[in-house]
């Protein structure tokens, strides 16, 4: 394969085929319990459909023997033509129920499984491929839907049949009913031998079909650096190779499949040229009457079709279930506020709005970010953190919004551990602006109401006027409903930056974190959005992340952050005074 020239970042690798032990059917219960009442009259219509069914040969029977001894056939034609009719719709209505009912369970585990992807742990999402997880959302649970439209409840209603059959098979002659039995049985013996190999195929398949999606993904999501840096044939024939592991491995599938229809197709025939030399013996020495090997021969072809129908479906069941060990296997994954408490604490009066006491966080992979940091942040002011890439600062703002917890120490906030917040309460308290400022397809309206739900026109014009974003909604004449691209791709970088600000600000929480707030702006948009933080910033308590010493000068407070340290703390002067590193620092961007 190809070497990728955009490497998924450290410690993600694509999810092995089953991370979680293979389900049995028990396990698609949960997905069709909501959908009882509909199975339930599914299952009674299909008994009726398989009564009238297996009335068919009998009545065909009586007809022909009718026929043959000069007796009246009217009555039994009109049994006969009503038992096709009754079957046939019903027929019709089974399918379409079941076509509705695939796409209920589809559509909820979708819902399921979304809901879930958005409240899973940070570090569980940083360590998995985003296009692995969109296959599960889409191709794994669209293999759900052939479970249940030729699966669990087709396979029921198949076995009523295929009893029933047997039934008055035996009733008609024992001695055929064996024939048809020996036959039969040795192609489902075989087939079911050789199906137990699809399950484990099919997770494979699903795994290299999710393997393909996360490299068309991460590809799509960096275009313009692949195109920027000539990559285009060696991105391509990555994920070139990585569609052809997914062909193999649909290959392997197809095997399997194939190798199941001839030997049904063996049985079945088998049991046809048996069940017509020894009839057409039979009925030749008188032993049975031509209407009753015609009967028989009705009854086997109702026996092969829901016998063909059954192990279809126990393929489709076993190709399902690899699909739904995936499915499973996200929602089996802890919710990010699994065992948090449901209960705000009380602030501690006087505390500091921010406190880190101690703190130290390993990544899940050892490496070490945080050593020991103390730091506190009061009520009403400005605190920044300023030191090399690499440093902490970030990883800080995230242990505050709890998309990690500590490794050891503690982070209060109001006096509380994090920890005992609640953490939509925590969130609630918290606006925070990352260092890539994420923006959302769909229109600029969507991006400002992503946290507050609905808010007039009027304010946010106010609000993009803060951050000098006014023209954005102006020079479209859709405004406020004008498209932003994905992932913000008709704005420029500083434009992004101050839009997930203004979404920020329209929030009004009491503690802002800003990573890097001004990273992309131009002198003077810089200087208009440090007077927006610092007109919203009255009343509030702010911890900025900065490289550009400019935007944090007037801090209250500045702490210098190195090799996951606070080295020094001191407003600017006093800094510039004492701290080797931040004087360099300020040097260099002409501040001393």
């Amino acid at each position: 394969m190809a070497q990728s020239t955009l490497p998924a970042p450290p410690g993600t690798a694509p999810a092995p085929a089953s991370e979680a032990p293979s389900i049995g059917v028990r396990a698609l219960w949960p997905y069709l319990r909501r959908h009882r009442p509909t199975l339930l009259l599914v299952v009674a219509l299909s008994l009726v459909s398989a009564a009238a069914a297996l009335a068919t040969p009998l009545l065909t029977q009586r007809f022909i023997d009718g026929l043959s001894a000069g007796e009246a056939i009217a009555g039994t034609l009109a049994l006969l033509v009503a038992a096709v009719l009754v079957s046939s719709l019903l027929d019709g209505l089974i399918t379409y129920l079941l076509s509705r009912t695939a796409g209920g369970v589809v559509l909820d585990t979708r819902v399921r499984l979304v809901d879930r992807l958005l409240r899973l742990p940070v570090a569980e999402l940083d360590r998995r491929r985003a296009g692995d997880l969109i296959s599960r959302v889409g191709a794994d649970t669209t293999l759900l839907s052939a479970v249940v439209t030729s699966g669990l409840v087709q396979l029921a209603a198949g076995l009523v049949v295929i009893v029933g059959a047997v039934v008055l098979m035996a009733r008609l002659d024992l001695v055929l009913l064996l024939l048809t039995l020996v036959a039969t049985g040795v192609g489902v013996a075989a087939v079911g031998l050789v199906s137990t190999r699809l399950r484990p195929l099919s997770e494979q398949a699903q795994a290299a079909v999710g393997a393909m999606t996360a490299g068309v993904e991460r590809v799509l999501g960096a275009v313009r650096t692949v195109r920027s840096a000539r990559a285009e044939q060696r991105e391509s024939e990555a994920i070139a190779a990585e569609a052809h592991a997914a062909y193999e491995a649909g290959l392997r599938v197809a095997r399997v499949q194939a190798a199941i229809e001839p030997l049904a197709g063996v049985a079945i025939q088998g049991a046809f040229l048996a069940v017509l030399g020894a009839g057409g013996a039979s009925v030749a020495t008188g032993r049975i009457t031509l209407g009753e090997l015609i009967a028989f021969v009705l009854l086997l072809f109702l026996l092969v079709q829901p016998l063909a129908g059954a192990i279809l479906a126990w393929t489709s069941i076993q190709t399902g279930l690899g699909a739904l060990t995936r499915i499973e296997e996200v929602l089996a994954l802890p919710d990010e506020a699994a065992g948090d408490t449901t209960v705000v604490p009380a602030p501690v009066a006087d505390a500091p709005l921010l406190e880190l006491r101690d703190v130290h966080f390993t990544h899940a992979d050892g490496t070490v970010a945080l050593r020991g940091v103390d730091l506190v942040v009061p009520r009403g002011a400005k605190v920044a953190l300023v030191g090399p890439s690499g440093a902490g600062k970030s990883t800080l703002l995230a242990l505050v919004e709890r998309f990690h917890d500590v490794t050891d120490g503690a982070v209060l906030v109001a006096g509380v551990d994090v920890r005992d917040w609640p953490r939509h309460a925590l969130r609630a308290r918290i606006g925070y602006v990352e260092q890539e400022a994420a923006v959302l397809a769909g229109t600029l309206r969507d991006n400002l109401l992503l946290a507050v739900g609905q808010a007039s026109d009027e304010r946010l014009a106010e609000i993009l006027a803060t951050v000098n974003l006014t023209g954005i909604a102006t020079r479209s004449p859709l405004g406020l409903d004008a498209q932003v691209g994905d992932e913000g791709v008709l704005l420029s970088g500083g434009e992004r930056q101050r839009l997930a600000l203004a979404r920020m600000l329209l929030v009004a929480p009491d503690l802002l974190l800003l990573d890097e707030p001004t990273a992309s702006l131009d002198a003077l948009n810089e200087a208009a959005l440090r007077r927006a933080i610092d007109a919203v910033a009255h009343g509030r308590t702010l911890l900025v992340v900065a490289h550009r010493l400019s935007t944090v000068a007037d801090a209250d407070c500045i702490a210098v952050v190195e090799d996951g340290r606070v080295i020094a703390t001191g407003t600017h002067a006093e800094l510039v005074a004492t701290s080797d590193l931040y004087r360099r620092f300020a040097t260099e961007q002409l501040l001393t």
